[in-house]
């Protein structure tokens, strides 16, 4: 089976945007890329900042609201209707529920060939991005570098601690089938 889709999970700040920019450039088909940057950049403002839509504490933690769970699900299922109709996808995501969250992708994905991606980064080091960054919420990189991989399970696992993110992309675009 072909591989249409790639599914990264990391942390905030580990990465995964620069991975994908460099898959979009290696790999010979197009691909598109949606991530969870842009789902929440989507919704309404005032679910930007609220219990029913997704908060984000004084300490980086990161909390959704049913409201959000709800559109997130809707966009999941379009996300994968587009690999349906013959669209490359990458998806660059954030699994805030670890292995839950990889299960919900599952519900949706039915019987599609998913290329599962971990995206590691040490925690200071992720920190040290989002501080350079300044559009994060100071601490949620470091709260999320471990907790995001807790019970995921990953086809192949890349570290952009010590590696740039052309390399990691090469070592996923050599896994697509």
């Amino acid at each position: 089976m072909t591989t249409r889709m790639i599914i990264l999970n990391g942390g905030s700040s580990s990465g995964k945007s620069g991975i994908v920019r460099c898959l979009q450039a290696l790999l010979p088909d197009p691909w598109l890329t949606f991530g969870c940057d842009s789902f929440v950049e989507a919704l309404p403002a005032r679910m930007r900042a609220s219990d029913a839509g997704i908060a984000i504490g004084a300490d980086g933690a990161v909390s959704v609201g049913a409201d959000f769970m709800q559109l997130q699900a809707a966009w999941a299922d379009g996300v994968v209707t587009m690999v349906r109709a013959g669209a490359r996808v990458v998806v660059d995501d954030v699994f805030l529920g670890a292995a839950a969250t990889q299960q919900r992708w599952r519900r949706h994905l039915g019987d599609l060939d998913v290329l599962w991606v971990g995206v590691r980064c040490e925690s200071a080091v992720a920190a040290g991005r989002e501080t350079a960054r300044g559009d994060r919420a100071p601490g949620m990189a470091a709260l999320q570098a471990d907790m995001v991989h807790e019970g995921v399970a990953y086809d192949v696992e890349v570290d952009t601690t010590h590696t740039e993110s052309l390399e990691c992309a090469r070592v996923i675009a050599a896994r697509v089938g």
